[in-house]
């Protein structure tokens, strides 16, 4: 019955095979011509980067400061660390201090040597905190930590609030953009091309560096004086790489 079947089958008047070779070749010509095109739009394009950078005022204030203790006994010290680490977070929290975390707890031992032979002579309890207070309110705020039971201020930077950076960062990437335009147009310039779109976008980044903590101080040390706080500028950049047909 298969043989019978396939035996009897006929491609209808036999054109069947005269059909196929010139649909074929229709695929073809509306194909290649696509896929040159395809072709040629992937290799000739221009890549450029540009950077964009905005500087705004800092308003806070980034302070870290800690309480460090020592003592004979590893129970004593790490008691009173508590007590006046407690002290220090409930002053910070009645000022209303933004983003206010622990960032270290350390008990470690103390050693002394003698004639090369070490032992432990006491211990260091270390607790420290991170805070952000408004620029102008930083110095006061730091006289009374100290007043209230920190004994370092490891510490301070100055950065600009939230919104303030994330209105920067969209100007620093339309700077960016607007960099890469002008730079991809002098060299179609200088080469007499002219530009047909861009196929491709890629922002890079568009951040806020991380602004330098100042050096550590001894808290003491400035605890008899107002210390002064004065902030500056931050910059947010961007940079943005275009893709352009020519």
């Amino acid at each position: 019955m298969t043989r019978a079947a396939l035996v009897g089958f006929q491609f209808p008047n036999g054109n069947l095979w005269k059909i196929l070779p010139l649909t074929m070749f229709l695929c073809l010509t509306f194909t290649l011509p696509t896929l040159a095109q395809e072709k040629e739009k992937l290799w000739r394009t221009l890549s450029v980067s540009g950077r964009g950078v905005e500087t705004i005022p800092t308003t806070l204030a980034q302070v870290s400061l800690g309480v460090e203790i020592q003592g004979k006994t590893a129970q004593e010290v790490q008691q009173e660390a508590a007590r006046r680490s407690s002290a220090v977070v409930a002053f910070l929290k009645s000022q209303n201090v933004e983003k206010l975390q622990t960032t270290g707890i350390r008990l470690n031992p103390v050693y002394s040597y003698t004639n090369n032979v070490q032992r432990i002579t006491g211990y260091a309890a270390n607790n420290t905190v991170s805070f952000r207070i408004p620029t102008e309110k930083a110095g006061t705020l730091l006289d009374d930590a100290v007043k209230a039971g920190a004994t370092e201020i490891n510490g301070i930077s100055f950065v600009a609030n939230d919104e303030a950076i994330a209105a920067a960062q969209k100007q620093a990437l339309k700077k960016a953009t607007q960099d890469a335009q002008q730079q991809a147009n002098a060299v179609f310039s200088a080469l007499g091309f002219q530009s047909k779109e861009v196929v491709s976008i890629q922002v890079n980044n568009a951040s806020a560096p991380p602004p330098p903590m100042f050096l550590r101080a001894e808290a003491a040390k400035v605890a008899d004086a107002s210390t002064p706080v004065v902030g500056g500028e931050q910059q947010v950049e961007a940079s943005v790489t275009l893709q352009i047909s020519y």
